[in-house]
C-alpha cells in the first residue's frame, strides 16, 4: 500500500471543548472542517496515522521519530487533564523509516530524548480523529532546523517506508499558520503575517507543492508561522503523485492562522517530482553564479574544494589580482547551502602575509571548523554558495547612533571578549538586533557595558 491521503491541519488547544470552554465557538469553521477530516480518515480506515508536529521533540540537525512502543498525553497543561491519550506506535514502520533515512544520508530516527508525552500538535488532530475512528497505530515525526529540502526528502522516505511495509497509512501535517495576523492577538501583528497566510493557502489549495520552497526563511520567521516544515514534509510524502486538493477552511479571528486542506492522491505524475525540479533549477542557477564570480570568491571556492576533497590547504595560485597579493586585511568567508548558513569564519584584523592567504585559510575554517556545523562533505560541494567580505579598518564610535545595519558591521568589546557581526545580513534589520547578536557571540550579557566599533566591508559574491 501507500499513503492513502494527507491532511493539513492546525493545532489550537482551544478548539477542544474541554479546553476552550466556549471559546472554541470563535473558530467554528475550523472545528467543522476538522470533523470532515476525521470523517475522511475514518472512511479510509488506515492501519497507521503519521503525524508531523512542530511541537514534538526537535533538534537542529536531526529528525526525531516515535521512540519506544507507546506514548501518552493529556491536555493537563491547558487545564483539561481529563482529556487523555494512550497511543501505540507502529514500530515496524518507524524502523523502516529510520533504516531508509540512514541509507539515504538523512539524519532521522529514534535517538535522543525518550519522551513519552504527546504534544498538543499531535493531540489536537488525535482528538478529532478518535471521535470517529480508533483502530490505528501512530507514528510521531518531529521537525528539525535542517533546510526545507531535507524535510521534503524525509517525507519521501516515509512514503517509501509505508510502501515497503505494505501499510495503509494517512499523513497528517500539523501546523498553525502565521501567529501575527491581528494586533489584538497574543503575538501582535506583522505585515508578513497575512501575506504568509494568503500565500500558503493558495499554494496548498492548488497542491502546488513546489512553491513551498519559495518561502524565504526570514519572511517565514517574521510571519511567525509554525507549520511550514510540516507541510513540506507532507508534500514529500506525496512526491510524484497527482493530487486532488480541497481547501476546507481558513480562519484568523484569534490572531493566529488556522488552515485545513485535504489531499487525495490520484495516481503517478512525473511532472510533480518537485524536489528533483527544485534541485535542477538550483544547480543551473549556482553554475551561472559561479561563472560570474570574481577572483576573491573563486579563490575561496577553490580552497574549500581542495581541502574537502584532498584534506590539504592549497598554495597561493598564480594569476591573482595584485590587491590580493600585496594587501593585508581581515576577511570573512561565508558558505550557504540551499539558502541556509553552512559555515562562516573570519578574522577581524589580518593574520596572514596577504589577503589571498587570509581568504584561503578562512575558507578552510568556514568549511570544516565552524563549531556550529559538521564539516562539509564532498557531495555538498556543488550546492554551496560562497561569499567573501574584506573588512576595512575598524573605527571607534560613541553609540549605536553611529551605526547603519546595512552599511556598517559592528564589533562589541568588553575586556578580552569580542563579538563581531557583518553588515547587511538577512534577518538582521535593526542596529539593536545587530548589537544583540554580536553580544551573544562574545558571551557578553545584555546589561554589561561595552565599547563599540564599526567597519565597512567590500562584499564579493
Amino acid at each position: 500500500m501507500s499513503v492513502l491521503a494527507a491532511y493539513m491541519v492546525p493545532h489550537p488547544p482551544m478548539i477542544v471543548p474541554e479546553v476552550g470552554r466556549g471559546s472554541e465557538k470563535q473558530i467554528e469553521a475550523t472545528r467543522a472542517a476538522y470533523v470532515r477530516v476525521a470523517e475522511d480518515i475514518a472512511g479510509l480506515k488506515p492501519e497507521t496515522i503519521i503525524i508531523s508536529s512542530p511541537h514534538a521533540t526537535m533538534y537542529s540537525d536531526y529528525f526525531h521519530i516515535s521512540p519506544g512502543h507507546e506514548a501518552e498525553g493529556s491536555f493537563a497543561q491547558f487545564h483539561a487533564s481529563q482529556v487523555r491519550f494512550s497511543e501505540v506506535y507502529d514500530e515496524s514502520l518507524v524502523q523502516s523509516v529510520a533504516r531508509l533515512a540512514k541509507e539515504n544520508g538523512i539524519r532521522a530516527g529514534t535517538m535522543g530524548l525518550r519522551d513519552k508525552a504527546l504534544d498538543h500538535g499531535i493531540m489536537v488532530p488525535l482528538y478529532f480523529i478518535r471521535q470517529l475512528y480508533a483502530d490505528f497505530m501512530l507514528v510521531r515525526v518531529g521537525l528539525s532546523g535542517l533546510p526545507l529540502e531535507e524535510h521534503y526528502r524525509l517525507g519521501q522516505i516515509i512514503r517509501r517506508a509505508v510502501e515497503e511495509t505494505g501499510r495503509k497509512a494517512v499523513y497528517v501535517a500539523s501546523g498553525d499558520l502565521s501567529h501575527k495576523l491581528q494586533s489584538y492577538g497574543p503575538y501582535g501583528f506583522a505585515e508578513e503575517g497575512p501575506v504568509y497566510d494568503q500565500r500558503i493557502m493558495d499554494v496548498c489549495g492548488r497542491a502546488a507543492f513546489g512553491e513551498l520552497f519559495d518561502f524565504d526563511e526570514a519572511f517565514c520567521e517574521r510571519a511567525a508561522e509554525c507549520g511550514h516544515r510540516s507541510f513540506v514534509m507532507m508534500a514529500g510524502a506525496l512526491d510524484g503523485l497527482a493530487v486532488e486538493a480541497k481547501q476546507l477552511s481558513h480562519e484568523d479571528v484569534t490572531g493566529v492562522g488556522y488552515g485545513i486542506c485535504i489531499f487525495h492522491p490520484k495516481g503517478s505524475d512525473e511532472n510533480r517530482r518537485f524536489l528533483d525540479i527544485r534541485l535542477k533549477e538550483e544547480e543551473i542557477r549556482l553554475t551561472e553564479k559561479m561563472n560570474r564570480s570574481d577572483a576573491w570568491v573563486r579563490l575561496a571556492r577553490r580552497s574549500v574544494e581542495n581541502y574537502v576533497l584532498h584534506h590539504q590547504v592549497m598554495k597561493i595560485p598564480d594569476g591573482l589580482p595584485d590587491e590580493m597579493l600585496y594587501r593585508r586585511a581581515g576577511a570573512f568567508v561565508s558558505i550557504h547551502k540551499h539558502g541556509r548558513l553552512r559555515g562562516c569564519i573570519g578574522t577581524i584584523a589580518p593574520t596572514r602575509k596577504n589577503l589571498a592567504e587570509e581568504i584561503i585559510r578562512n575558507a578552510v575554517s568556514a568549511a570544516v571548523n565552524d563549531p556550529r556545523f559538521d564539516p562539509i562533505q564532498p557531495e555538498e560541494l556543488k550546492w554551496l554558495e560562497i561569499s567573501v567580505d574584506v573588512l576595512g579598518d575598524p573605527e571607534d564610535i560613541q553609540s549605536e547612533d553611529d551605526l547603519d545595519v546595512k552599511r556598517y558591521g559592528v564589533i562589541v568589546t568588553r575586556g578580552h571578549r569580542r563579538g563581531l557581526l557583518l553588515p547587511d545580513l538577512d534577518g538582521v534589520d535593526t542596529v539593536r538586533q545587530q548589537i544583540e547578536i554580536a553580544r551573544r557571540k562574545a558571551g557578553i550579557g545584555p546589561r554589561e557595558e561595552v565599547s563599540l566599533q564599526r567597519f565597512e566591508v567590500i562584499r564579493h559574491t
